[in-house]
């Protein structure tokens, strides 16, 4: 497909997702074509680590497209994520008419005819030439569009929602000084949330919703074959296995689709054919982040390989 022609269906969505490796459910894949079809962003929210970024990156690899990324944190302003002016070219400027304001003002005759010259020079230092675009101004200044980003969207000051807002329903941002500019290519605009905090209702409006968790076992199972080169089809669905059962248990952060895909590299690195008590226990600091939850799974091992064993008997 070419960079602007959207897919023609959910199932060339699915496709062409997986063409760029991200194996997707039908849920994802109906999301984009619909984000496609009605230029539409998506809010895609679930636990960290299930492909809500990945699925920003599959689609601008898919399209061909350019990626430009925004990570919210505390205290993002407009200067990081909109534009800000190049101080130091302004201030070398300023100093070249400094230099020149004999030539320049030479035919002025008045002080207001003078005032009126020195105007218009200092239009010139805010005009488009002297802009820093950031993200979300280089997003609407790509001429065969891009897919943007909006990374953990959560993570930044409600106040910051209300910049997005405008770029969000219109693609388009009224700056001050500048006036408004439109998107040459209206962007595909993902935004991903792990839900820190509550979204204001005018951005969720804007936004189609679409909550990633964690896959069914079989789609499972299909993302680390796609990811894991060369792995056993008896060591993934143990792999998989194992990991559905350590999500049951009351951990403070459960292993996600991308523990999953590393715990796995690792057991091949190690060329383990199956899992085995002493080798669960040696990687599982892979698998889990943080040691009570380490502490709590260890009792269960021995219980969850048995199940996993069994399964593919």
């Amino acid at each position: 497909m070419t960079e602007h022609q959207p897919a023609a269906s959910i199932d060339a969505v699915e496709q062409g997702l997986a063409s760029a490796g991200y194996i997707a459910n039908r849920q994802i894949a109906t999301a984009v074509y619909l984000s496609q079809q009605i230029e539409k962003p998506i809010l895609v929210e679930g636990p960290a680590g299930v492909g809500k970024t990945e699925l920003a990156k599959a689609i601008a690899a898919w399209r061909g497209l350019k990626l430009i990324r925004l990570q919210c944190y505390e205290g993002l302003d407009e200067a990081k994520a909109l534009y800000e002016w190049k101080y130091a070219k302004q201030l070398l400027y300023t100093q070249i008419l400094k230099d020149k304001l004999g030539e320049v003002l030479g035919d002025a005759e008045t002080l207001p005819a003078a005032l009126n010259k020195l105007h218009d020079f200092g239009d010139v230092f805010f005009s488009k030439e002297f802009v820093e675009p950031r993200p979300l101004l280089q997003a609407l200044e790509q001429p065969k569009g891009c897919v943007l980003l909006i990374d953990e969207i959560d993570k930044s000051d409600a106040e910051f929602e209300s910049l997005l807002l405008e770029i969000l329903s219109d693609f388009q941002v009224t700056l001050p000084e500048l006036g408004t500019i439109s998107a040459i290519a209206p962007p595909t605009v993902i935004l991903t949330s792990n839900s820190e905090r509550d979204l204001g209702d005018a951005l969720k409006r804007r936004c189609l919703h679409l909550h990633i968790g964690f896959p069914e076992q079989k789609l499972e199972e299909r993302i680390v074959e796609s990811r894991v080169p060369g792995i056993s089809q008896s060591l993934r669905r143990q792999i998989v296995s194992f990991i559905n059962d350590v999500r049951t248990l009351d951990l403070k952060k459960l292993p996600s689709v991308s523990e999953a895909i590393d715990w796995a590299r690792v057991l091949v690195l190690l060329q383990a054919s199956e899992l085995d008590h002493q080798m669960v226990k040696d990687t599982l600091n892979v698998l889990l982040k943080y040691e009570a939850d380490i502490e709590t799974t260890m009792p269960q091992v021995t219980a969850f390989i048995g199940k996993t064993r069994q399964l593919v008997s």
